[in-house]
């Protein structure tokens, strides 16, 4: 069993978007700070969202404005501080008989586009689908729509700049490593902890931030804690298909149920479609798209689509289970997606737990959360930073991507498109820290598959914290869709190669 010398400012269980992003602001305003995360980075609800920075339309339905509008405020400032994971969408919303009427919609759109400070983004406009490239792959009864902005996010990839940053400000993020026990002793936290390798840990610190999402309940009880918050989990499932239009638009879709779902150009060559909202009393581990809800996506998809979407189309699913604070809301997409955050002093000890909340407002979550912290904390200054400071690899303009794009090109002339494409929106400009001055596939110690070279991987493990092939495959990248059974052997042949294979810290 190992302890620090020295208790830690802020211990924070959960390494999703929330305890990430507590994690890196607390770090940067002077804190000393521990992260332990039971699994991988993003492992569960925070890999498994739709990919959106966005406000939430359909939350104005219920009357949720000031969600949707800190959530909107929030779409700029990421986009400005990520440029590389983050981009511009542009959402087309086709008009459909007999469910919400026009005025409606526009009255939503117009209100989406003025409470939430939009500057950069365009606006909302009305459009023929006739005319409009978007119209060509729906049904033909559908002919009046309208195109709005929102973004697009790499949500693990988002989990894992902040982890980076947090590593980078001092802070030490310790993943497979689950904390069993927490107590409060002599004014300090005591967290016991296990590792999936054998190892015991004993931790200390002044302070403890629960941050385990799904799990936020569970982590309260093993702090002994009551809750001040009771839950409801929400399954959310997606199902992915090969490319269903070539347009760079994606759509936001009605249902006679008065659900709603989107499909969103995805990895270049696929669409996702998502979400369903499910009432989960399972366990959390493994959470899996039931058929039932894999029928309802494709035939809501089939609805719109000129080509039908079958299961037989579907080329992977993954699901995620949204933390929810019980609202006693009838059905769970009307359960709200709001958040709350409460200090607990727990023998002169902070216990700071947060309950719910979205990807789009994690920043704004923990910058409340380190708030908190600071007014029990001496060493955690009040000077907030993080609107502004760029996270790793997005030291560039907000909308400079394409020269980025074009530069790695012309440095680099043996990648191809798809790889660059990929390689700014993993990395921006720090994939140069790996890429360095190859001038070939052997520079970087060869290409395993898809673009994926020795060096990106090595990258992966000795930065980014990657244990397995699946946290190359479907965490770090999402070229698990594209890789085969025999790359796949490849690539666990050329990570038990790395070197020690050390934990990022």
């Amino acid at each position: 069993m190992t302890e620090p010398a020295a208790p830690y400012d802020v211990i924070v269980v959960g390494g999703g978007v929330n305890g990430a992003g507590v994690a890196r602001d607390a770090a940067g305003r002077g804190a000393r700070v521990l992260l332990i995360e039971a699994g991988d980075l993003a492992r569960g609800t925070s890999s498994a969202s739709t990919k959106l920075i966005h406000g939430g339309l359909r939350y104005l339905e219920h009357y949720e404005f000031a969600l949707v509008r800190e959530a909107l405020k929030e779409r700029e400032i990421l986009w400005g501080i990520a440029p590389h994971i983050i981009w511009p969408l542009r959402f087309v919303l086709p008009y459909r008989t007999g469910l919400r009427p026009r005025w409606l919609l526009r009255l939503g759109l117009l209100l989406y586009d003025h409470i939430g400070g939009r500057k950069k983004l365009p606006a909302t406009r009305s459009i023929d689908l006739q005319r409009h490239e978007a119209g060509a792959p729906l049904q033909p009864q559908y002919v009046k729509g309208f195109e709005y902005s929102d973004g697009w996010v790499d949500d693990a990839r988002l989990v894992l700049l902040n982890a980076r940053d947090a590593a980078d400000r001092g802070a030490r993020i310790k993943t497979h490593t689950r904390a069993d026990l927490m107590r409060v002793e002599n004014g300090l936290w005591v967290v016991e902890a296990s590792g999936d390798r054998g190892h015991s840990y004993r931790f200390t610190g002044r302070s403890l931030v629960n941050a385990a999402g799904p799990a936020v309940l569970d982590l309260l009880a093993r702090a002994a804690a009551p809750p001040d918050h009771q839950m409801r989990l929400v399954r959310g499932s997606h199902i992915v298909v090969r490319r269903k239009f070539e347009h760079p638009y994606a759509y936001f879709f009605q249902l006679p149920d008065e659900r709603i779902f989107f499909a969103i150009p995805y990895e270049r060559e696929f669409t996702l479609i998502g979400t369903t909202d499910q009432d989960h009393d399972g366990p959390l581990d493994h959470v899996h798209a039931s058929a039932e809800e894999i029928a309802y996506l494709c035939e809501g998809a089939s609805e719109y689509f000129r080509a039908p979407v079958t299961p037989a189309d579907v080329v992977w699913t993954y699901s995620g289970v949204r933390p929810l604070v019980e609202d006693g809301s009838g059905r769970p997409e009307s359960a709200t997606r709001g958040y709350r955050i409460d200090v607990d002093l727990e023998e002169g000890a902070p216990l700071l737990t947060i309950y719910g909340g979205k990807i789009t407002s994690y920043r704004h979550v923990a910058e409340h959360a380190v708030d908190a912290l600071s007014d029990h904390l001496e060493a955690v200054s009040v000077r907030r930073w993080t609107a502004t400071a760029p996270l790793p690899g997005g030291d560039f303009p907000a909308q400079g991507a394409a020269a980025l794009k074009a530069g790695y090109k012309l440095d680099y002339p043996f990648l191809t498109a798809a790889t660059v494409d990929r390689i700014v929106k993993a990395y921006g400009t720090d994939a140069r820290r790996w890429l360095g001055d190859a001038e070939d596939w052997d520079a970087l110690g060869g290409e395993i598959a898809h673009g994926l070279s020795a060096a990106e991987l090595r990258w992966m493990v000795t930065r980014e914290w990657a244990r397995d092939v699946e946290d190359v495959l479907w965490r770090r990248s999402k070229l698990g869709l594209l890789f085969t059974e025999a790359e796949v052997e490849r690539l666990q042949t050329c990570l038990d190669a790395v070197v020690a294979r050390p934990t990022a810290e």
